[in-house]
């Protein structure tokens, strides 16, 4: 049963277009709007990597059985270079060119936002597995998500602080000029007042992309005396903050998002990262069942622990095809093969990926499912600190 359900879950990246190609075998080609080179490549690593393991497992076992035909699956990478720009230009690409059925992908907030109003232009559907912006899917009926959104991420970081870091002050720094962190740090600082007063969030610091020195902002951030100092950002800019609030003297708590659980993390951070927390997908320390058969999996093709990306497009493209198998056979109609998937995708209940159970209610892209808090242990490994559910 084991070997069973993980088969089952072997599905992770970005977009998915089916075709026959002469009298060859039926084909369900899959591309992935992914950012390979740009300010977070590990991001399209690991989507690429979750991907490759999982098209040579269904692939190897005979194909996908969709109805009373067997499809193999067929993976195209397209770099979208962590631009917003770029990621349009992909998404529509692979929908007016590619002929796709359906896309995954972009991955976090500042690509998937736009690409997703491609998508939704052209009645195409779009899974994003990382973005947890509100905005990606808001009235969008062709956009869903795998992972929970910062208007849940944001209210669990603030209770967390207040409740486990015993925080009454809370000081935010942040990027302004992209939509995830300005997102999540709007979302924690309305919630953290909520539950400790109006003035609570006593520093509310903001950078633009690609700045390397906070040092203004956390001197501002020390001065206020703040309990707590959270950060919504991504894994390449985590550790230059860390670092600098530690040299400027910050001995307090430091709290992150989901951002913060890149296997590039560590590598940078170091000790300045030990014992701090963040919001997670999942967490990779003692998981167990299917994850823990992804994971062991995946370290032993690739050599090193799979982050949320990677375990996300697994989900991500789980539930893509259990949609495409739900359909119980495609007409070869594109236009009527796409509106088939959306109207099965938005009818999932109870998908059990290897991030946690998922629900789609109808009323939105967005689906139930729960948030983990990570501590990062003594040795730097993620561990599961708490889950917290809607």
């Amino acid at each position: 049963m084991k070997n069973r359900a993980f088969s089952a879950l072997l599905i992770g990246a970005v977009l998915l277009c089916w075709t026959a190609i002469g009298s060859a075998a039926d084909v369900i080609k899959i591309g992935f709007n992914i950012p390979l080179t740009g300010d977070i490549p590990k991001v399209g690593e690991g989507s690429k990597y979750a991907g490759e393991m999982l098209k040579e497992r269904i692939n190897k076992a005979g194909g996908l059985k969709v109805g009373a035909k067997t499809y193999k699956l067929e993976f195209v990478y397209q770099d979208n270079e962590a631009k917003a720009e770029s990621a349009t230009a992909t998404a529509l690409k692979l929908i007016s060119q590619d002929k796709v059925l359906a896309l995954i992908g972009p991955q976090s907030s500042k690509q998937a936002v736009p690409a997703g109003e491609v998508a939704d232009a052209n009645k195409t559907v779009m899974i994003t597995p990382w973005s947890t912006n509100p905005k990606a899917t808001l009235n969008r009926p062709w956009v869903f998500r795998a992972c929970f959104l910062d208007d849940f991420q944001g209210p669990v970081l603030a209770k967390f602080a207040t409740q486990e870091l015993k925080a009454k002050k809370a000081a935010v720094l942040y990027d302004i000029a992209s939509d995830y962190p300005k997102g999540l740090a709007e979302f924690f600082k309305g919630a953290f007042q909520k539950i400790n007063g109006p003035g609570s969030v006593v520093a509310f610091e903001t950078f633009t992309t690609k700045d390397r020195d906070f040092s203004a902002q956390l001197t501002k951030i020390i001065a206020s005396k703040a309990d707590v100092l959270f950060t919504p950002q991504y894994y390449d800019e985590v550790p230059l903050i860390v670092k600098q609030a530690h040299e400027l003297g910050w001995k307090k708590p430091i709290l992150g998002s989901d951002s913060w659980g890149s296997a590039e993390l560590m590598k940078l951070c170091g000790n300045d990262c030990k014992g701090l927390y963040f919001s997670a997908h999942y967490a990779a320390a003692g998981a167990k069942g299917a994850t823990k058969e992804f994971i062991d999996s995946y370290k032993a093709k690739y050599g090193y622990e799979p982050d949320d990306v990677a375990a996300l497009t697994w989900d991500a493209i789980g539930l893509l095809l259990q949609a495409v198998q739900n359909t119980k056979g495609l007409t070869g109609n594109l236009v009527k093969d796409r509106q088939a998937v959306r109207d099965q995708l938005a009818k999932i209940r109870d998908f059990n990926g290897i991030t946690g159970k998922m629900t789609f209610t109808g009323k939105s892209g967005d689906p139930v499912k729960c948030a983990v808090v990570v501590k990062i242990g003594p040795d730097g490994s993620f561990q599961f600190y708490k889950s917290v559910c809607p």
